[in-house]
């Protein structure tokens, strides 16, 4: 056993994803170093097999704390609005700890690096969705022209789960927190912040952004130690497109000085033409290129 794991989660509809996931961890000899595990949220034996030759542990993720079955339905992949938050009890003997979704994938080796160095002395290694050229996730009405109702995405989210009104105003303006990919260490005092907010959040509001709103609250709220890291190490494309360097093979920042994206993450989807990249591998869009260049790409892991 390596002292480090990186961990995932996935059903059999984002096998796929998952699985280059994985091979885009592999890719680095650095990876030698470090164990991938999985939770299984509905795999099927067939894809569990494809990962037991590259992965070094799989277990059946749970519902860790109970959740309602109204709630749940057949879609026991929101198990990992969960699961994340209790990483230490399924894979026991790790010294450090980073969970990638299944939906993004590893581009630069120094990220998984720093996301390792960001999370010592019990510290939470994550990025914050607030940068240059990233979607505004709040939204304004005007009222007679002069008076703002401003409603943002923690404090609707907060309401809804029957999160009290301090808190719920103190997340109203903080960035949110994308908690898609995230670094502890298995003695951290956040796993607990964590897990009892999850309790509270479970207990009103829906499951899925549960696990979400819940360290938004524990880094806002309980004010747990907390290293932010560049938007790069978890690039959501949805909210600000990367573009490609031609030369080197491989997306950067669209912005100044155009830094290599560390970990590109699909969250909510890239969508053309009423397809879901994460679903459909043909599906391209237009990306700009370093060079000057548009070209209709994927960004998806692709193996060079």
């Amino acid at each position: 056993m390596k002292n480090y794991t990186i961990v995932s989660l996935a059903d059999a509809n984002y096998f796929d994803l998952l699985n280059e996931l994985v091979n885009s961890i592999l890719q680095f000899k650095e990876s030698d170093d470090v164990d991938i595990c999985i939770l299984d949220a509905g795999l099927t034996d067939e894809q569990k097999t494809t990962l037991s030759k590259k992965v070094k542990q799989i277990k059946k993720a749970e519902w860790d704390i109970e959740v309602p079955g109204y709630k749940i339905g057949k879609k026991e992949w929101l198990k990992s609005q969960v699961s994340r938050a209790f990483l230490p009890k399924y894979f026991p003997g790790y010294k450090k700890y980073l969970w990638i979704d299944c939906d993004a994938w590893v581009n630069d080796w120094n990220s998984v690096e720093l996301y390792f160095k960001a999370c010592e002395n019990g510290k939470l290694g994550i990025t914050q969705t607030l940068g240059p050229g990233y979607k505004i996730m709040s939204k304004v009405k005007w009222l007679f022209g002069k008076i703002a109702v401003i409603k943002s995405q923690n404090y609707k989210h907060a309401k809804s789960s029957g999160i009290e009104e301090d808190i719920a105003r103190k997340l109203a303006f903080a960035p949110h927190i994308n908690i898609g990919v995230f670094s502890l260490e298995k003695n951290s005092k956040c796993w607990d912040v964590w897990q009892r907010n999850l309790k509270k959040t479970l207990s009103k509001g829906k499951i899925f952004g549960s696990e979400g709103l819940a360290i938004n609250i524990s880094v806002y709220h309980d004010n747990i130690d907390t290293e932010f890291l560049p938007l790069r190490f978890n690039w959501i494309a949805s909210h600000l497109l990367p573009k490609y360097d031609d030369q080197k093979k491989t997306f950067t920042e669209p912005f100044l000085p155009n830094e290599k994206i560390g970990i590109m993450h699909l969250a909510g989807g890239i969508w053309k033409n009423n397809k879901d990249m994460r679903l459909n591998k043909k599906v391209k869009i237009e990306i700009e290129t370093l060079q000057g260049r548009k070209i209709e790409k994927s960004l998806r892991y692709e193996k060079n």
